[in-house]
Order: C-alpha cells, then structure tokens, then sequence
C-alpha cells in the first residue's frame, strides 16, 4: 500500500512540475519521502528539486528579464555536473525538472518578445528556441530555431539545436544534413549533453564507449556518423566554399606539422574535411587522382578510419 502512494505522490510531484508549480511538488515529495526515508527516486528527485529551487531563488539579483532567463538556462551545465555527483539517473524527474526549468526561463524571454522589438534577436530567438524544445513545444521551437538560423547561418549552435528538434519531430533527412553541418563549422559549440534526439544521442554514445571524452568527443562525432552511415545527407559546395575548405585543410596540415599541442582536435577536425573534400570531388566528377591524394592523407593521418571509410 506504501509502495502505491509513494508511486502516485511522485507522480503528482512530476505532474506539478511540468505545471510550473514547485511548491506543491516539493511538498508531494517531502509526503512520500515520509512514507521511505530510503526511496531511491524519492531521494533523488527532492535533491535536485532542491538544487534548482536554490538557483530560482538566486533571480532577483537579476533586474532585466533577459538577464533572469539567461541565468536559467546558464545552471544546466552546472546541474550536469551535480548529477555526476548522484549516481543513478531517474530520467522521468528530469524530463518534469525540464518543462519547470524552461518554462521559467520562456516566461522571461517570451515577455521580451512581446512587443515585437526584439524580433530580429538572433541570441534571444535562440534562446526562446531552445526553451520551447525543453517544454516539448517543438513546432514552436522550430519557428523561433530557424528565424536565429536566418540571422546566424554558420552557428554550430543553432544549427545543432535546429538539426536535434528536426529529429525529434522525425524530420530525419533534414535533421542529418543539419547535424552534419553543424559539426563541421564548430563542434566545440554544440552542448551534447542537451541534445535530446535518439539519432543523435545514440551516435554520441557509441562514439563515448569507444573511449573518447570531453572536446574530443564532440570532434570524432562528425568522422563516426559518417563510419557509421549518420550523416548520410550531404549538399553542393558553393565554389567560394570550396575554396575555404582547401585553405582550412592547408592551413591544419602546416599545424599538424608543426606538433601542435592541439593535435587531438585537429587530427579528426582534419579528416572530417578530407571527407567533405572527397564528397565534393565525386559530385564535381573531379579526376579520381585528386580523390585517390585525398584518401592517402587519411591513411598516412589514420589507418584505421582509412580502412573504415574506404570499406
């Protein structure tokens, strides 16, 4: 019987979140915790309820309502590391804690938006983007997404957030081609750890068991979803494009030669523009000796993504 109402209690708790209404979730969790001290879920879900409504509590140090909504957003890669910290994950509480959080920080941005004044924001068009998609709003998260995207059209950012809401809605084609392109203009500006879509969250996670973390993480994505057949969806280089593509493979190979401390990010950022330069010679119909050059700097660079690649 015990069981029951605890089940229900955190159930109500979560349902209260998503309603924006904290208090009464807190409440429903301290009731169960009442019943089992020990409940696991319980446990967990009062303490990071608890860390967010301390950082709630830090908003009225902020005056402007950009600056309040900015501050919500800012305490997610702080609560990633606190969730390091707690072990086991309950992802049903962090998909409430998630509408509670975004909501709030929408209700700051949306109040800006309001007038119309700030419509051609791109920072704050992506911001509402990106709450929309916390909310689980994602039609409305495309919209304000892809209006950042006309004033921001090379932002790893905003391309990643637009790509990872297109897979959510199973827009899959648009989505591959956005996330292609979005790890190659800048991997280090796409926060993984909010990217929610199976596609691309799979992808992350086999590239993790294969041993690599941190900045370098986000850069051998790019080279394993096209191994592994991801990002499948490719575009027509225009010819200035091509141009800088060349120069940036030059000027990483000067640098690579030189022995740069920054080796472990430039070695996979290099191979995924040998890739992008082999994919634009075979739709140019280039003369094959310029493919075959091409793949001969990835196996000098790595044998065994040449092996892959080439099978």
């Amino acid at each position: 019987m015990n069981e029951v109402s605890i089940l229900g209690l955190i159930q109500k708790a979560y349902d209260k979140l998503k309603a924006s209404d904290a208090q009464s979730a807190l409440m429903a969790l301290e009731e169960a915790q009442k019943i089992d001290p020990e409940d696991a879920e319980v446990v967990f879900a009062l303490k990071c309820l608890n860390w967010w409504l301390d950082k709630i509590g830090q908003l009225e140090r902020f005056p402007e309502a950009y600056e309040k909504g900015g501050f919500i957003l800012s305490q997610w890669k702080s609560f990633y590391s606190f969730l390091d910290r707690l072990g086991t994950i309950y992802d049903t509480c962090l998909y409430a804690l998630r509408c509670f959080i975004f909501s709030r920080a929408l209700v700051s941005f949306e109040d800006l938006l309001g007038d119309g004044v700030n419509e051609h924001d791109p920072e704050l068009l992506l911001q509402v983007g990106r709450c929309f998609k916390g909310v689980g709003d994602y039609e409305s998260a495309i919209r304000y997404l892809e209006q950042a995207g006309r004033f921001k059209r090379e932002d790893g950012e905003v391309l990643s957030e637009l790509a990872d809401v297109n897979a959510l809605l199973e827009e899959t084609r648009i989505a591959k081609a956005l996330f292609r392109e979005a790890f190659f203009l800048d991997p280090q500006s796409i926060d993984l750890r909010d990217m929610e879509s199976e596609l691309i969250v799979r992808l992350r996670d086999r590239v993790k068991e294969m041993g690599y973390s941190g900045a370098e993480l986000s850069e051998w994505i790019p080279i394993y979803g096209t191994l592994f057949g991801v990002f499948t969806v490719k575009r027509v280089l225009k010819q200035v494009e091509v141009g800088r593509l060349k120069q940036s493979i030059f000027s990483m190979e000067n640098e690579l030669r030189s022995q740069s401390r920054n080796e472990k990010l430039l070695k996979p950022r290099l191979l995924n523009r040998y890739f992008w330069l082999i994919d634009h010679y075979e739709h140019v119909h280039e003369d094959t000796s310029l493919i075959r050059e091409t793949l001969m700097k990835i196996k000098q660079l790595d044998t065994a993504v040449y092996s892959r690649y080439c099978n």
